[in-house]
């Protein structure tokens, strides 16, 4: 049965943006991405770049884990207002929103329905894993039917910002078995957590 995976990128305070929820590696950002950070995204997750990444990179053809996509709509309305309708056009892209009523991107799927109820039926369906990219909220929402989380962990903190989980997920203690790990010459660190 396939996976839901919440690949997701967090400073070491446990923060997944700053406070206003923007972009923190776009401009004016204060997340670094350095080379090898990018290298390694590149060899282990290219299906987890976004379009204008992939192009500027010259990466085509379907990544090694995924083939669906999965966000909430405050972080799919991120690349809207970068001009960017649909960063994920390599991969099926749902995006769970309960006021966006049509889509910007004919190939982006909105759905309105319960989240636990469409990750459920896609992991029931062939195919590879299922990429939960966030935001907190929907990783709230999701947080019983996470299979394993790759936190792609900075050597930064930031103090206060958007947490891994919204504030309205269940208290739900879980035990995580750290399957893989990559720890790279920057500081930052891969590390891979199944349930």
């Amino acid at each position: 049965m396939r996976k839901l995976v919440y690949l997701v990128a967090s400073t070491l305070d446990g923060f997944i943006a700053g406070p206003d929820g923007t972009d923190p590696t776009g401009p004016g950002g204060f997340w670094p991405i350095p080379q090898d950070y990018l290298e390694h995204l590149i060899a282990e997750y290219p299906e987890a770049l976004p379009v204008q990444a992939r192009e500027a990179l010259g990466i085509s053809g379907p990544g090694a884990h995924f083939d669906c996509v999965v966000e909430g709509r405050k972080s799919y309305e991120i690349g809207l207002a970068a001009g960017i309708p649909d960063a994920f056009p390599h991969l099926r892209h749902i995006v769970f929103s309960r006021t966006l009523t049509e889509a910007p991107a004919p190939a982006v799927e909105l759905v309105a329905d319960d989240p636990i109820t469409t990750i459920r039926a896609l992991k029931a369906q062939g195919g590879k894993d299922i990429w939960l990219v966030g935001g907190a909220q929907l990783a709230g929402a999701l947080y019983r039917e996470i299979d394993r989380i790759v936190l792609k962990l900075a050597p930064l903190t930031i103090g206060s910002g958007v947490p891994i989980f919204s504030a309205g997920a269940e208290f739900d203690p879980r035990a995580w078995a750290l399957t893989d790990r990559t720890v790279i010459p920057s500081g930052a660190m891969f590390l891979t957590y199944d349930r």
